[in-house]
């Protein structure tokens, strides 16, 4: 075997298990939308309960990622994501084990936060370890892995959906052996040599203002922009995604009337569609077609809010609008966000950048979470409207904002390029 394929073979390893964290957060958002209502009258829980555990999971995710990328930028990915896949066993332990509200409430916050630094740590190092001119494609593989545990998740949840308690905890025990397993095969794994590199280098440079890993770097100029563009992104463009995977068991059974089965039915047979149209994004995410595929999903995504809000919030408008999510966000969604943060940020600031953006993405969904059941009291309407609008706007900053900052980008990367040419063209 040659050293190249070796080496892609290897890369391609590194994705796998670094994309694994996407796997495990689908399956864990999915599985606790269904396992809170498996819970609900076992535990006496409440729609506001539900709602609350529902926001602190997202919260937690949120906190997580901002501690955990920047710990990944000063520490090093391979610890980080190492160690926080131990912690993350143990809250989904408390979940699948809960005899009481208290354990749920704790386990999804340690579940929560530890998922959370896993995220941007390993989408950083699947990046570095990637081969040239295949960055796009291995990052955009963690969202097929999202798919895979979603699909798995609404599974496991349409087999145990008449088993109640005991359905909640096989929901939970699914991927906390999930978790054991990936922990085992990442122990394995070396550090990322782009990050190990840029941390050789940045230990000569001993004022932390000059060093490329400073904080301050993110506060000011084209980094800066990039931050708060990518954060309106993905965090308005992502409630849409976001509450379908808490709130889809709850939307079916409590407001179209449905089965829990029904519910997890849909979402399993939704997802195979979702991966195929993840694998078709990931031939063209390098290519001249990626923004107008981009576009095609924002326009799937509204015109299935607008269908429900035509023709009311039942179960055929409920299949419908997922479809459209489905495949709109594997077009538009969190893949692209996932792709532009390793584009746009240096190394010793990926992880940073992408965890100060995923905890303001989590924030604005752990608040939406927490008011959803409420909002669907009082208006099925006003939930989707939040929602088509959620989508519209995200799709307008990316066009308006995000592209022109990559091609700025781009072009201050050519003129870079070039400058050492010129200067060797003209000396003597």
């Amino acid at each position: 075997m040659s050293i190249s394929a070796t080496g892609s073979k290897r890369a391609w390893r590194t994705a796998v298990l670094g994309g694994m964290a996407s796997y495990m957060d689908a399956a864990t958002i999915i599985s606790t939308g269904t396992a809170l209502v498996l819970y609900k009258d076992h535990l006496g829980l409440s729609s506001w309960t539900i709602g609350f555990l529902s926001a602190m999971l997202t919260l937690g995710l949120g906190i997580g990622a901002l501690l955990g990328g920047r710990l990944g930028d000063l520490l090093g990915r391979r610890r980080v994501f190492t160690y926080d896949l131990v912690v993350f066993a143990a809250g989904l332990a408390l979940l699948a084990f809960a005899v009481n509200s208290w354990m749920l409430c704790i386990g999804v916050a340690v579940t929560g936060l530890a998922m959370g630094a896993d995220i941007p740590t390993s989408l950083a190092l699947v990046a570095e370890e990637a081969p040239e001119g295949r960055r796009s494609r291995m990052v955009a593989a963690s969202q097929a892995l999202w798919s895979v545990g979603g699909f798995a998740a609404y599974l496991i949840g349409y087999l145990v959906s008449d088993m109640e308690v005991l359905g909640a905890r096989i929901l939970y025990s699914h991927v906390l052996v999930v978790s054991l397993v990936v922990l085992v095969l990442r122990s394995r794994l070396g550090e990322s040599e782009e990050w190990r590199a840029a941390h050789a280098e940045q230990r000569h440079v001993p004022a932390a203002a000059e060093r490329g890993d400073s904080v301050r770097h993110l506060l000011a100029g084209p980094m800066a922009a990039a931050v708060i563009a990518l954060g309106l992104f993905y965090a308005i463009g992502n409630l849409a995604a976001n509450t379908f995977g808490q709130f889809q068991t709850y939307l079916f059974t409590e407001v179209a009337g449905a089965a829990v089965s029904t519910a997890t039915l849909v979402g399993m047979l939704a997802y195979p569609v979702g991966i195929c149209a993840v694998l078709f994004y990931m031939r063209n995410v390098e290519g001249p077609a990626r923004m107008s595929i981009f576009t095609a999903g924002i326009v799937l995504m509204a015109g299935g809010a607008a269908v429900t809000l035509v023709f009311g919030l039942n179960l055929t408008t409920l299949v419908i609008l997922k479809l459209c999510v489905t495949i709109g966000s594997a077009f538009a969604g969190e893949i692209m966000f996932k792709v532009w943060a390793q584009e746009f940020f240096p190394t010793l600031l990926r992880g940073t950048a992408q965890g100060v953006v995923m905890a303001f993405t989590r924030l604005v969904s752990a608040g939406f979470a927490l008011v959803t059941p409420r909002i669907l009291d009082v208006s099925h309407d006003a939930l989707i409207a939040i929602l088509l609008v959620g989508v519209l706007i995200s799709g307008l900053v990316a066009w308006l904002w995000i592209v022109p900052l990559a091609r700025a980008r781009k072009q201050r990367e050519d003129d870079a390029a070039t400058l050492p040419a010129a200067a060797e063209a003209v000396a003597p």
